[in-house]
């Protein structure tokens, strides 16, 4: 099923229609509700030793997918256009110029709209829109506990540092636990997801590092990102959207439904207590 037959743009009526932010938003927080993933694969260790974690944060340990959604659907409707999980595949994870590239050119709005000129327009929404981001089910639960066992733990975003605090202002004693935090406007990260730059960056600022790869496990929900951990040497388990076609499943090591199904009895890692 495609993003677009879930979407505002057809309630009544075929023709693209302008957007309330805040029911489009409820509206897709409704959607991954109500569409959970039909199945779940047995992660394995494959002999690894799993000593470190690396968490992505966009989707992932926060709700903020669904902020770029609405306003690139909004953006998009001006133009008679509409926004598909499609295209959303290819944008997620990726630093924010590279994922405006991939929006103009494969929308087809490039020769009225650049890839700074999208930027600049989305940004007003989306620092209003920031600020209210939650966590993501389980993301607190499992972070705490990997803390309290002594697994060191950091977060690789390709969010940059202005986007990274406005997203995290609410969570700030969680975020504290992390070890360190690597963004997207880092000067190590020269090439967005799937570049594995990002986590290699990661893996280096470990005490004690550069860690031996094998020895770190990612935990995502891009399909960029995944590809980016594995290219890094690294262990995936993902945590996709349910609306993400099954076919970006089958690169990671796990996939789950929720971080609330995760078991950390599957990777050698302290088992909750609860």
């Amino acid at each position: 099923m495609r993003y677009r037959d879930l979407s505002l743009w057809t309630v009544g009526s075929d023709e693209p229609r302008q957007l309330n932010i805040s029911s489009a938003i409820a509206f897709t927080s409704l959607k991954t509700s109500i569409f959970p993933m039909a199945y779940r694969l047995s992660g394995t260790t494959n002999g690894r030793v799993i000593t470190h974690v690396i968490f992505d944060m966009d989707g992932l340990l926060l709700d903020t997918e669904k902020f770029y959604t609405v306003v690139q659907e909004i953006i998009l409707a001006r133009y008679n256009k509409t926004f598909d999980w499609s295209l959303k595949a290819k944008m997620m994870g990726k630093k924010a110029i590279e994922a405006a590239r991939v929006f103009v050119e494969e929308t087809g709005i490039h020769e009225v709209l650049t890839p700074e000129e999208f930027l600049v327009e989305r940004e007003g929404m989306l620092q209003s829109m920031f600020p209210t981001s939650e966590l993501m089910p389980g993301a607190s639960r499992l972070i705490k506990h990997l803390h309290a066992n002594g697994i060191p733990i950091c977060v690789a975003t390709g969010s940059h540092k202005r986007h990274f605090e406005l997203k995290t202002q609410r969570h700030g004693e969680l975020f504290s636990l992390m070890h360190h935090v690597v963004m997207g406007d880092d000067p190590e990260v020269k090439h967005g997801k799937p570049s594995p730059d990002i986590f290699l960056a990661a893996g280096k600022r470990f005490e004690g590092g550069p860690i031996d790869s094998q020895n770190i496990l990612v935990f995502e929900d891009a399909p960029s990102g995944v590809a980016a951990a594995k290219n890094a040497g690294m262990s995936v388990v993902m945590v996709p959207d349910p609306r993400l076609d099954v076919s970006f499943h089958k690169a990671a090591d796990q996939v789950l439904s929720s971080l609330l199904d995760f078991n950390p009895d599957d990777w050698g890692l302290p088992h909750f207590q609860e």
